[in-house]
């Protein structure tokens, strides 16, 4: 008669088990997607922007070597896996730097040659083509929203920003120090992430004029990606900034957050590292953080003292969850976390270099949903 009992309580046991095990199996968690096997060694991505599930671009450089300044890079997701793309017509050694759009019709990269000239490539749906670049300029970054497209880069050693304009580029003004990022919701309401003498700072364009703030005065502190939720909510992260101290000490991430009435520091769940790519979610919340060579201090003791930390933090609205990238044979972690949302949905991808064997390095795609 003790048979019954205990042949219940085991099913009772397995069942749990195996919900236990479906529950852990739907977990959701950061995928590494493999880059196309035309990539050659010692190659690297720097940004992507995605359309929808079967639609996303991201480019970089490939066969870059310690003498060598490699070539552009145009990898396309089609819904399946990531292709290369080539590239007619186009035939100088150098990278691609920073890719943004304003539709599939309207892709625009920037990048810089071997010999440090500026280069603008555009994509009209059916293929890359060469774009005269505003003359003069050095290109780090091109960003769209809204329906409008904005160049970062520098003229004659002094920054610069440029608009769409037409068939054409056209100045704006520049707010004091260095802008690294920027978030446009309209042709007069742009925020712009950077650094000045006095600490980190966000900007804020109304069309006519901008609006600094320090948002850490500590120094060496930058902000480099911004997100405008809405008048009340806007999101800045980078790095911290430090003083002194040895070549490698690591330096604390900075994560601001602007209420409508002040910019305050938000505490995470890291201690070292820095901000590389905030990314919203389908409604303009801020649903990202992207932290490369993240650490923490571990358990008294411990020995080393610091452990790794979570490379992403996924943003609720109350709290975050920590994810790690998952672990790539033959490779380390990321150097760089470049996100890049999936509009309408909960994906995201992020893309980014990632150590190699023997000092080496290789591009890295990973993807959440």
């Amino acid at each position: 008669m003790a048979r019954r009992p205990f042949v219940a309580a085991l099913a009772v046991a397995l069942t749990i088990v195996t919900l236990m095990s479906s529950a852990a199996a739907d977990t959701p968690s950061w995928q590494h997607v493999p880059v196309p096997a035309q990539v050659r060694p010692q190659a690297g991505l720097n940004e992507a922007v995605a359309f929808g599930p079967d639609r996303a671009w991201a480019v970089g450089a490939d066969a870059v070597g310690r003498q060598a300044p490699g070539f552009p890079l145009v990898l396309r997701w089609d819904g399946t896996a990531w292709q290369r793309q080539s590239l007619p017509g186009i035939g100088w050694q150098g990278e691609l730097l920073s890719i943004a759009a304003t539709s599939p019709t309207a892709v625009w990269a920037v990048g810089r040659d071997a010999a440090g000239g500026a280069r603008l490539l555009r994509f009209d749906g059916s293929a890359w083509s060469e774009s005269g670049p505003p003359p003069g300029v050095v290109l780090t970054k091109v960003v769209a929203g809204d329906g409008e497209t904005w160049l970062i880069g520098s003229r004659d050693g002094a920054q610069v920003l440029l608009r769409r304009d037409g068939s054409g580029w056209r100045d704006v003004p520049v707010p004091p120090g260095t802008v690294y990022g920027l978030h446009i919701l309209a042709a007069d309401d742009v925020w712009a992430a950077g650094a000045t003498e006095a600490g980190a700072a966000v900007s804020h364009w109304n069309g006519q004029a901008w609006q600094q703030t320090i948002v850490n005065g500590f120094p060496r502190s930058a902000v480099g990606s911004v997100v405008a939720v809405s008048p009340t909510e806007v999101w800045a992260g980078g790095t911290a900034g430090f003083i002194g101290g040895p070549a490698g000490k690591p330096i604390p991430p900075l994560l601001v957050r602007w209420d409508g009435q002040a910019w305050n520091r938000v505490t995470m769940p890291t201690d070292f590292g820095g901000i590389t790519s905030l990314a919203p979610d389908a409604s303009g919340s801020l649903a990202w953080v992207a932290v490369a060579r993240s650490q923490k201090w571990g358990p008294p003791g411990s020995s080393p003292p610091l452990i790794p930390g979570p490379d992403f933090l996924a943003w609720n609205g109350q709290s975050f969850t920590e994810y790690g990238e998952p672990a790539v044979a033959g490779e380390g972690d990321s150097r760089t976390l470049g996100l890049a949302p999936v509009p309408g949905t909960a994906t995201v991808w992020s893309v980014g270099r990632a150590d190699g064997p023997e000092g080496t390095f290789a591009p890295r795609v990973l993807r959440f949903g």
